[in-house]
């Protein structure tokens, strides 16, 4: 999910003025084809979600003129994004309940202060700064669920803190999510009305962006904790008892990791600050995983796309046939939804 500790790096790269991008597209051919861009008439839209059907994508973009993300839904096969989100605050990491119903996000609309937090927003972009991707863990954040017309709010947590990044279970029985409502950012289940709230990890530095696998028995996330800023892959069973890294290079940053629904790989992106931000570019890569009820395993890595854009936040449709990103390969260099028909790589 957007938020978290890597985008004080990602800034670095979703940001800046459009260069010239270099894309190896036969490569990228062996997993990826057909691609096309799915979001248009924002100035920057990602982290988009299909729904249960795949006929729906869900996502945030900055309204024009309106300085925070906002919430939309939008036909998979059409351009015209619909506003849920309140239009105000912040707002975030947007997931469909798995009957299509209804949409959750994070918002910090409560902020009791939003006219001031609006202002400074924008004497900023006035000023020509802090107009580059970059994210606040804001202490008005919270989930709400609503209805797929936007109507019907309703919170799920209200504590002190931040409380966002959140997915639903496949059975939509139960919620995963990001809360610093302990003094830094880790993660906890609660059943989908709110209730039952049980913490599964608690490790210092941020711990984040977490997903169900496809049989609701682990969740896969992204942790700082060995290195600030250098996000690592963990697993982590959904009773908290068993945790298990999958990457460990502290001169990479990793995040965004997403199960694709066979339950037998997991898609993430990846980039190398060995050589400072400047030289890092963001890619997507798949991992075989070895997933048993009480057991999970890394295995073998491949990189799916080969670019000089970022490409992130990566996602597989319900039926695994497409994928789907947020990238700034688009001709201006804006960050944009792309879309793609997938099939497994060879292995190498």
């Amino acid at each position: 999910m957007f938020a978290g500790i890597t985008v004080v790096l990602l800034s670095a790269v979703l940001g800046q003025p459009p260069k010239e991008v270099v894309t190896d597209t036969a490569k990228e051919a062996e997993a990826i084809t057909n691609l096309r861009q799915v979001t248009f008439g924002l100035s920057r839209a990602g982290e988009g979600y299909f729904s249960r059907d795949g006929q729906w994508i869900v996502y945030q973009a900055y309204p024009v003129g309106y300085p925070f993300y906002q919430i939309y839904v939008q036909k998979l096969d059409e351009k015209t994004p619909r506003l849920i989100s309140t239009g105000r605050g912040r707002t975030t990491c947007a997931y469909f309940t798995p009957d299509g119903k209804r949409v959750m996000f994070a918002s910090s609309h409560t902020d009791p202060q939003m006219d001031i937090t609006e202002k400074k927003a924008r004497d900023e972009a006035a000023a020509g700064g802090r107009r580059r991707y970059q994210w606040d863990f804001d202490p008005h954040m919270d989930i709400y669920v609503v209805n797929f017309d936007g109507t019907g709010m309703k919170r799920l947590t209200d504590t002190d803190g931040y409380d966002a990044e959140g997915s639903y279970s496949s059975d939509g029985k139960h919620i995963v999510f990001t809360s610093s409502r302990d003094g830094d950012p880790d993660l906890y289940i609660m059943d989908a009305d709110g209730s039952n709230v049980r913490q599964i990890v608690n490790q210092p530095g941020y711990d984040g962006g977490p997903f169900f696998s496809p049989d609701d028995k682990w969740v896969i996330f992204r942790s700082d904790r060995h290195k600030e800023h250098m996000l690592q892959l963990f697993a982590v069973s959904v009773d908290g008892k068993t945790e298990v890294q999958l990457t460990n290079n502290l001169d990479e940053v990793n995040w965004c990791p997403y199960f694709h629904p066979n339950g037998k790989s997991i898609i993430w992106s990846r980039a190398d600050y060995s050589q400072g931000p400047s030289m890092a570019h963001f890619n997507l890569f798949l991992m075989d995983i070895d997933m048993q009820p009480k057991s999970f395993k890394a295995g073998a890595i491949q990189q799916i796309t080969h670019s000089t854009s970022a490409n992130v936040l990566p996602v597989f449709s319900p039926d695994g046939t497409k994928v789907m990103w947020t990238s700034t390969r688009t001709p201006d260099g804006s960050s944009q939804l792309w879309l793609a028909d997938w099939k497994h790589p060879a292995g190498k």
